[in-house]
């Protein structure tokens, strides 16, 4: 049983070859472009405003230099919502919940704030690892458990967006095999949970979303400290 849970996080083979670049691939589709009108229709008018409010929800507390981080920001944010959301469809693979994954999308854009940090403010962005008026004594632990810190950061990244979704799977996983075990049994208990199945995917959807907007909103904030 345990095997058959954690089978739906193994990347899928056809004919041996992996379909990952599929799945990674696929989401890009799903958004509409521009047309050569105009005016645009609902679809895209409302795609517009919906980037635009998360814009300006994420570059507000930044200052001018951080604004030219607005289409990496963007793209990213919009990449991993379809893929989150697209996971939860059957017969399909979720990217994002495998770790080297997220860690491949956390590690360097994190890195990339720690250098421009460094480029922009070295003095500032160093200043971050001992807090002003700390002890004489506390001068050494703090900056290796402030260094500890930093360097941890990329890795709660990946880890935060690959737990809350593996989870969520995995709950999905189990009330669906239970709905299908207690349908000849015990009906009245199966349509109950049926009833907290639908809820809980519900509430997956919600997380996918907003796993990933945590996931550049944190990255925006590494970036806040090093402009």
């Amino acid at each position: 049983m345990m095997i058959s849970l954690f089978d739906q996080f193994a990347s899928p083979k056809l004919l041996g070859i992996s379909l990952i670049f599929i799945a990674l691939l696929v989401p890009l589709v799903f958004f509409p472009n521009s047309l050569p009108r105009w005016t645009n229709n609902r679809i895209l008018t409302t795609q517009t405003w919906l980037i635009n409010r998360f814009v300006y929800q994420l570059l507000t507390p930044l200052n001018v230099g951080g604004h030219k981080w607005a289409l990496l920001f963007t793209s990213l944010m919009l990449y991993l919502i379809s893929m989150n959301l697209l996971g939860l469809l059957p017969y399909t693979f979720t990217p994002t919940t495998q770790l080297s994954m997220n860690l491949g999308f956390a590690m360097p854009l994190w890195l990339a704030t720690v250098i421009v940090g460094m480029l922009n403010q070295p003095t500032a962005s160093l200043g971050h690892l001992l807090p002003e008026g700390t002890p004489t004594l506390l001068i050494p632990i703090l900056i290796i458990i402030e260094t500890i810190s930093l360097f941890i950061r990329p890795l709660a990244l990946g880890v935060r967006l690959t737990a809350n979704l593996t989870a969520g799977h995995l709950l999905i996983q189990l009330f669906s095999t239970a709905v299908f075990v207690l349908l000849t049994s015990m009906p009245t208990v199966a349509l109950l949970t049926s009833t907290v199945l639908t809820l809980l995917s519900l509430l997956e959807i919600a997380v996918a979303m907003i796993q990933a907007y945590v996931f550049v909103l944190l990255l925006s904030l590494y970036l806040q400290e090093n402009i």
